[in-house]
């Protein structure tokens, strides 16, 4: 007999060996997310878990492979504020658009591979729902210094 296939996006996520973290308070004036219609807005999330934090620029500070682990974390806990705010990631019809921000140094040009760490996971847990748009940016700082910044749209089912 063949082994199931997951059949939840949580089951998913406990077959990747992967857990949402706790929902993350906003850093300063603004909401998690905000829902309009059957799409969710969803904030920059910051690469923290914890006392967990990917910090730096990079490559300087940071290296790629640690920034993609930065932004798979930022995709963890923006699922975790999906969930709070509708119930269940089964709800997630597609994730529409990326945006991601990369805290690195002016001749850095590798924010695509940075960011194909959260575009990568999406696609994993979510399968072809979780293709999407995406914008991969450089920025001279960014919130608490971290290493990247990501914010999300996701289409949900009414």
């Amino acid at each position: 007999m063949p082994p199931s296939q997951p059949n939840t996006i949580l089951d998913k996520l406990t077959s990747l060996g992967l857990t949402l973290p706790a929902v993350p308070s906003p850093v300063a004036a603004y909401v998690n997310c905000v829902r309009s219609g059957n799409l969710l807005f969803l904030s920059g999330g910051l690469p923290i878990d914890g006392d967990k934090k990917v910090i730096g620029k990079v490559p300087t500070d940071v290296s790629i492979e640690e920034a993609k682990e930065g932004a798979r974390m930022i995709i963890l806990n923006r699922l975790a504020v999906i969930q709070n705010e509708i119930g269940s990631l089964d709800r997630v019809t597609q994730i529409v658009a990326l945006t991601g921000f990369v805290n690195s140094e002016p001749d850095f040009y590798g924010h695509p591979q940075v960011m194909n760490g959260a575009s990568e996971l999406l696609v994993e847990i979510f399968g072809d729902k979780g293709k999407h748009s995406r914008t991969a940016l450089g920025a001279a700082a960014l919130p608490l210094n971290v290493a990247v910044e990501i914010n999300l749209i996701v289409e949900v089912k009414a």
